[in-house]
């Protein structure tokens, strides 16, 4: 059929490709066959494959040792998981499995972790990065970790202010620690400096005056992290070369330094025909870690970098059933699907994030632009071209269609899962907060109760698969 979807996708994409391609006129995803999940288990589902998680962390492992071979640099690379991105244990497992060290940002990721543990995924020798705002709370756990005998956890430091928090609880030896550089932001940003961080033109004050002669503490790593993520361009390799900067000013001071941390992830595919340079971008990084180092003639640190969405982001996919299609006027037509985007992909309408959407069957059809919407009352319940700046194409159907047409979303690995509050988890496991009543007795007199306490312990490690 001239005019068939199949013939849209094959004059616009290379396709088969990125792990899609057809099985009988209906998608396939990492070579799943989507069709026959739907016969056993019926829509709506979240699948989740594992192996790309394992593809994904070998990739860079693989990228980044073939630069530093390519260089002749004397330093080790390191992988490590943002678990934040993601908390289900076959996930975090299936990281482990792969050798990946693993990033931590609340005091609830500790007990995974000591689940972990328990259930023999992961060694005392495992490094743990623990990044994020550290509350009284999660500065416990932290230590309740290296009580435990975990010899390489670090504490990077968010502000100067956690130093004194993490000292005036008396830690049992000498605490390693790291150092997050806060940095600038693009014009486009609503804010000049990132949240996150210490100011560039305190660090160094900062280690000279408490940490150069503490012996209670050993600096390890400087974290470099932009939130916008990795990009290739001046503004991010300025940031980055700065934080080098500051690394060697250090480190010829101070030479337990020995490790510097790129954060902030490789992006992932939005579309079939994305195409991000990571062997360029990290031959890169690896060049430039090299060249400053040779320059200010300073030994070659420990790369580590922490990839989270990058990890777990292209091994999921969200399948729906279109119910009914609705034309509400001249040029405007829906498709229901049978749940709610807001509860499946809020990045969607949060951050109107973009993701890649086939159709499962109904290849050969003629296809039209729509919109898709849940089934929630919302009216911000939706996903069109307009807000996605993607061209929302898909086959024609009719609500009296005896097939129903079967939608996918994928690439939804990383956050979807934790913003939407799915079970009661919450983004970087942060719990809800407690709910308190305020009522009026007979007496006129005010009454306050807790109606529901914070979502915590046992109750997160069942829904997240630990228990």
């Amino acid at each position: 059929m001239k005019n068939s979807f199949l013939n849209l996708i094959n004059q616009s994409f290379a396709f088969p490709g990125k792990g899609f391609d057809l099985k009988a006129n209906s998608l396939t995803f990492q070579g799943i066959d989507i069709a026959q999940l739907i016969e056993k288990h019926g829509t709506p589902f979240r699948l989740v494959y594992l192996p790309k998680i394992g593809s994904q962390i070998e990739k860079a492992k693989n990228l980044f040792n073939k630069a530093i071979q390519a260089l002749d640099y004397r330093g080790n690379y390191h992988y490590a998981y943002c678990t934040k991105c993601n908390h289900f244990y076959p996930i975090v497992a299936e990281a482990l499995k792969n050798d990946a060290h693993l990033e931590t940002s609340s005091p609830f990721d500790i007990d995974l972790i000591i689940n972990l543990l328990s259930k023999g995924k992961i060694d005392l020798s495992r490094t743990i990065l623990h990044n994020g705002y550290k509350t009284e709370a999660y500065l416990k756990q932290i230590l309740r970790l290296q009580e435990l005998g975990f010899s390489n956890s670090i504490i990077i430091l968010d502000s100067k202010q956690e130093l004194t928090k993490i000292l005036k609880l008396n830690p049992p030896k000498r605490i390693t620690i790291g150092l997050r550089m806060a940095t600038a932001q693009e014009s486009k940003s609503p804010f000049h400096t990132s949240r996150l961080g210490i100011p560039p033109n305190e660090i160094l004050d900062f280690f000279r005056k408490e940490i150069k002669g503490n012996t209670s503490v050993s600096l390890k790593m400087l974290h470099f992290f932009m939130d916008s993520g990795i990009i290739d361009n001046a503004f991010y390799w300025g940031e980055f070369q700065k934080a080098l900067g500051l690394y060697s000013k250090i480190k010829k001071e101070y030479q337990p330094l020995n490790c510097f941390n790129i954060g902030g992830g490789f992006p992932i595919a939005n579309r079939l025909d994305s195409d991000f340079g990571y062997e360029s971008i990290i031959f890169k990084m690896v060049q430039r870690i090299k060249i400053t180092c040779l320059s200010e003639m300073i030994s070659e640190p420990d790369i580590y970098s922490e990839f989270g969405k990058y990890t777990v982001g292209e091994s999921s996919a969200v399948i729906f059933q279109v119910l009914e299609t609705k034309q509400q006027n001249d040029s405007e037509k829906w498709y229901i699907i049978d749940n709610s985007l807001l509860n499946t992909i809020p990045d969607a309408w949060a951050i109107k994030e973009r993701f890649i959407l086939f159709p499962i069957n109904k290849w050969q059809q003629d296809y039209e632009r729509v919109s898709i919407g849940g089934i929630s009352c919302d009216h911000t319940d939706y996903y069109n071209s307009e807000d996605m700046n993607q061209e929302v194409l898909l086959p024609i159907t009719q609500s009296s269609d005896p097939e129903p047409l079967y939608l996918g979303f994928f690439h939804t690995g990383a956050y979807q899962d934790a913003i939407s509050g799915y079970g009661g988890i919450k983004h970087c496991l942060v719990p809800s907060p407690k709910q308190i009543v305020v009522e009026m007795d007979e007496t006129g007199k005010m009454v306050d109760w807790v109606f529901r306490g914070e979502v915590g312990g046992e109750d997160v490690l069942d829904t997240l698969g630990y228990l």
